[in-house]
C-alpha cells in the first residue's frame, strides 16, 4: 500500500504541494518529461481553488480515489462517508473527472459493459510500486475496452488490460477489480453521495436528494451543480425511460394507527407480497424497472404485452408484479422472486405473471408527480382497466378500513398500503403519506453482525446482531439479536455471505458491512438497556433477506421507537 497523499498549503498562496508516493514533500513540481506524476496542481473549481493528489497530466490519481473508498468503507458513520467523499469532491478539476470520481465511489463504471472477464482481471500482470495512474486514463482506457469486437478483440483487450494494470499500485488493482466485478461495497450509496454533494457545494440537502431521485443517478447531479451552481438542478426533471426511485412507506400495526399519520379520508389498498415495478412507455417501447431501477423488461414479456394495450403514448407507472394460482391466490414470493430473477423469460406460461398498478407519474407529456393522491388516482382509472389496478376503498372508518384488511389478508395477501389523499408522489421519500399495515409486524433492518451458532448449528453464523436506521445522524442503531427463523439452507447462505463481508471478527462474531437487509417479524417492543437504541425487539424472527432493498431503505429508529410506546411493558423481551 503506497502511503496516503496528504497536501500541505504553501504559504501566502492558494497552492498545495503534494507529496510524492514516497511520503517527502518535493521542492520543485515534476513533468511530464521525467516520467513522475506532478506533483503541484492548481485547479478552479466551482468558484474556488482546489488541488490533490496529481498525476502527470494534471488530473486526479486513482489512489486518492482508493483511500477514500477506503476510509468510506471503513466507517459505519454516515457523516463521516459524506465528509470523506466531499473532501475528494473538492480535488476534482472539470466536471468529466467529477462524473468518473462519483461513478467510481458508488461502486460502478461509466461503462455499462467493458467485455472484461474475471480470469483476465486475475491475470494481470505484478502491480507498480507508486500510484501514477489518474482517474480519466482509467476511464479512457475502459471506454476503449467497451469499444472493442471483432476478431483479434480477446487479445487486444488482454494487452490493454495488462498495460493499465500494470500502472496499477497493488490496491489500485484490488479497487479495479471489484469494481469491474461489481462487488465494490462500500456504503456510498445515493443518499451519502448527495450528502457529500450538498457539504461540498452548500446547496441545501433536500434539493439534492430530489434531483437525485428524480435522475435516478448521484454522478449527473453531483456534475451539474459543481458546474453551474444551485441553477444546475432545473434540467432534473423526469424523463420517460429514465428510472425514478420510488416511494416508499413507513409501517404500522392497525389500520388506526394508520389513519393517524396520513389524516383521513384515506385511501387503503392491498398490499401485495410480489416485486415492486416501474414501467415506462415511450411509443411503442417499453422498459420495466424494479424497486433498485435495474431493468427486467427481457424477463416479463407479460408486463410489456399489458403496457403496450394502454391508450396512451407516453406513460410512467408504478405497480406490483405478482404470480398468482389459478384460483387468484398469490403464490410464495419466492416462485414471483425465482422467476423475475432468471436472465431470460423462458417458459413464462409456466409460471405467469400478473401486474397491478397503483399510481401514475406521467401521462402523455405532463408529469403527474405533484398532484394530490387523488388527482393521481383519477389519471390511474381512466386508463388502466379495473382488473389491472389493485383494489381500493377510501374510508374515515377504523372499522371499515380494517375488515378491508382482513379481507385482503383472507385472500392471502400482506395486509394493507393506507395512503394519504393529498400526499403528492415523494421520489425515494419514505414520509407519513404511505403507511403500510401487515397482518405481522415486520421491519426491513440491516444485519450488523453475526455469532457463531452452537449445537447443531456449531460452524455456522447464526444469532443476527439487528440495527435500523437513526435518522438525525444517518447511523445503523443495533437493537436485538435473533436465530429464529432460519432455515439450515438461510444458515448456509448466510455464513458464506457474512463471511465474504466480514470487517472484523472475535471467538464468537463476525462483524459486517452494514449491506445485508432483513425482514424481521416480531410481537412487540421492550425497553432494554443492553441494546444502543435502548429498546429490544420480542420475539424477533427472521422472514426473509430483502436483496432487492439497500441499507438506506431500512426502517429506522424512530419508527421503531414509535411502536415502542405501544408496546412497552407487555412483558420480557426476547433477548
Amino acid at each position: 500500500m503506497h502511503p496516503r497523499v496528504v497536501s500541505r498549503r504553501l504559504p501566502g498562496t492558494d497552492l498545495r504541494l503534494c507529496p510524492t508516493s514516497s511520503g517527502q514533500l518535493p521542492s520543485h513540481r515534476r513533468g511530464k518529461r521525467d516520467g513522475y506524476p506532478s506533483v503541484l496542481s492548481r485547479g478552479r473549481w466551482w468558484g474556488r481553488e482546489s488541488v490533490g493528489g496529481v498525476g502527470e497530466t494534471g488530473g486526479m490519481l486513482l489512489s486518492a480515489v482508493v483511500e477514500t473508498s477506503a476510509a468510506v468503507g471503513g466507517t459505519r458513520s454516515r457523516l463521516k462517508k459524506a465528509e470523506f467523499i466531499a473532501a475528494l469532491l473538492a480535488q476534482a478539476t472539470d466536471p468529466v473527472e467529477t462524473e468518473i470520481v462519483v461513478t467510481y465511489l458508488s461502486g460502478e463504471l461509466r461503462q455499462r459493459r467493458t467485455g472484461v472477464g474475471w480470469r483476465t482481471l486475475m491475470d494481470a500482470p505484478a502491480p507498480a510500486a507508486e500510484p501514477s495512474l489518474t482517474v480519466e486514463v482509467v476511464d479512457r482506457t475502459f471506454g476503449e475496452l467497451a469499444e472493442m469486437s471483432g476478431a483479434g478483440s480477446q487479445a487486444r483487450r488482454r494487452e490493454t488490460v495488462d498495460a493499465l494494470f500494470g500502472q496499477a499500485t497493488e490496491a489500485e488493482q484490488t479497487f479495479l477489480r471489484l469494481l469491474v466485478g461489481g462487488e465494490l461495497r462500500q456504503g456510498a450509496l445515493d443518499g451519502v453521495m448527495a450528502d457529500a454533494v450538498a457539504r461540498a457545494t452548500g446547496i441545501p440537502l433536500e434539493k439534492i436528494r430530489a434531483a437525485t431521485m428524480l435522475r435516478g443517478s448521484a454522478a449527473p447531479v453531483a456534475v451539474a451543480v459543481l458546474t453551474e451552481g444551485e441553477a444546475g438542478l432545473a434540467q432534473f426533471g423526469l424523463q420517460v425511460g429514465r428510472g425514478v426511485q420510488p416511494m416508499l412507506a413507513q409501517s404500522a400495526t392497525s389500520v388506526a394507527e394508520a389513519f393517524a399519520k396520513t389524516g383521513t379520508p384515506a385511501a387503503l389498498e392491498w398490499k401485495l407480497d410480489g416485486i415492486r415495478i416501474q414501467v415506462h412507455l415511450n411509443g411503442d417501447e417499453v422498459v420495466v424497472y424494479t424497486r433498485t431501477l435495474d431493468d427486467i423488461t427481457a424477463r416479463v414479456p407479460e408486463v410489456v404485452t399489458a403496457v403496450l394495450e394502454l391508450e396512451a403514448q407516453q406513460v410512467v407507472l408504478d405497480g406490483e408484479l405478482i404470480a398468482l394460482r389459478p384460483d387468484g391466490r398469490p403464490e410464495p414470493f419466492q416462485v414471483t422472486g425465482s422467476r423475475t430473477a432468471t436472465r431470460a423469460a423462458t417458459g413464462p406460461e409456466s409460471v405467469p405473471l400478473t401486474p397491478y398498478f397503483f399510481d401514475i407519474l406521467h401521462q402523455d407529456g405532463q408529469d403527474l408527480l405533484g398532484l394530490e393522491s387523488t388527482e393521481r388516482h383519477e389519471w390511474l382509472s381512466k386508463l388502466i382497466p379495473p382488473e389491472r389496478r389493485i383494489p381500493r376503498l377510501v374510508t374515515d372508518d377504523p372499522d371499515e378500513g380494517q375488515a378491508f384488511f382482513q379481507d385482503a389478508v383472507r385472500r392471502g395477501h400482506e395486509g394493507v398500503m393506507v395512503k394519504s389523499l393529498t400526499v403528492p408522489y415523494e421520489a425515494g421519500r419514505r414520509g407519513s403519506g404511505w403507511v403500510k399495515v401487515k397482518q405481522t409486524h415486520t421491519l426491513d433492518l440491516l444485519v450488523l453482525a453475526a455469532e457463531w451458532g452452537h449445537g447443531r448449528r456449531t460452524g455456522w453464523l447464526s444469532n443476527l446482531h439487528l440495527g435500523a436506521r437513526d435518522e438525525t445522524t444517518g447511523e445503523f442503531v443495533m437493537l436485538g439479536k435473533t436465530f429464529k427463523g432460519l432455515t439450515d439452507e438461510l444458515l448456509r447462505w448466510q455464513t458464506e455471505r457474512f463471511q465474504e463481508l466480514a470487517e472484523r471478527e472475535d471467538s464468537y462474531t463476525v462483524y459486517v458491512r452494514p449491506e445485508v437487509v432483513v425482514e424481521i417479524a416480531f410481537d412487540g417492543v421492550q425497553t432494554s438497556p443492553r441494546y444502543p437504541a435502548g429498546m429490544a425487539l420480542r420475539f424477533a424472527r427472521v422472514l426473509r433477506y430483502r436483496e432487492d432493498k439497500t441499507p438506506d431503505q431500512v426502517d429506522t429508529v424512530q419508527t421503531v421507537r414509535a411502536i415502542h410506546e405501544g408496546f412497552d411493558g407487555e412483558g420480557e423481551s426476547d433477548e
